[in-house]
């Protein structure tokens, strides 16, 4: 019989990554100090309070604004964001010496911040490797695991489809713009749960799953070099 792996998913209200897992027949939760934005198991409180219980599998989302690049031009004149970065590396530090396997993700970091976690990011992926027309660099540090591969490569975008791909970017301000700019799209969350979690369902459904996937990431990999030959003739 096939293990179900017990999966954390930290910083998460999306329910996206966990409901890849779920799909999959994983044991999957989701963990915020808000509540889940989807129906499904969903732990409200600090991740703190149950990362050191027996899972097999952490997938973690800390909050990125005190550490992300975009906030370089304030960390020496804003009171108290040099501590605040501070305590938000050291934190992130704290998730990446877990035991179990597991994968942090965060867009590009302060290089101050790197120091204090000891070690930059494994993996750099864009949205479009999975089916997104958008551009947004998303680092992954990984732990017993393997980097995500590309399932549906749409890009890289050519010169006149950059600014519309820079959806992220272009985000209207508001009290929802982090939410919106954070939140994990749908095809990276079906590769983490098949290339991380294995592919580990059974039955029918399991089986109609992987056969959509798998053709899917064909379709990717051929329109990638589709893509490859029409850059090169330009």
């Amino acid at each position: 019989m096939v293990k179900c792996l017990k999966v954390l998913i930290g910083g998460e209200t999306s329910g996206k990554m966990r409901d890849a897992f779920r799909r999959l027949g994983h044991d999957a939760i989701s963990c915020d100090l808000e509540p889940s934005d989807a129906p499904g198991p969903h732990y409200l409180g600090n991740y703190w309070d149950i990362a050191h219980d027996d899972w097999d599998l952490g997938i973690f989302h800390p909050t990125c604004t005190f550490m992300c690049n975009s906030s370089s031009q304030h960390i020496h004149i804003e009171e108290g964001r040099w501590d605040k970065m501070v305590a938000s590396a050291e934190d992130f530090k704290r998730l990446d010496e877990l035991p179990y396997p597991h994968a942090i993700e965060n867009p590009i970091m302060l290089g101050y911040a790197q120091e204090i976690i000891g070690r930059g990011p494994d993996q750099i992926v864009q949205p479009w490797w999975f089916g997104h027309r958008e551009t947004k660099a998303t680092c992954w540090w990984l732990k017993d695991l393997w980097k995500l591969r590309p399932t549906n490569d749409l890009g890289p975008p050519l010169p006149h489809e950059r600014a519309e791909w820079a959806k992220c970017h272009r985000a209207q301000p508001g009290p929802l713009r982090w939410k919106e700019r954070s939140e994990t799209k749908q095809g990276m969350a079906d590769a983490c749960a098949w290339q991380w979690g294995g592919g580990r369902a059974t039955g029918l459904k399991a089986a109609l799953i992987r056969a959509d996937y798998e053709v899917t990431s064909l379709i990717g990999a051929c329109r990638g070099l589709v893509d490859e030959g029409r850059s090169a003739s330009l």
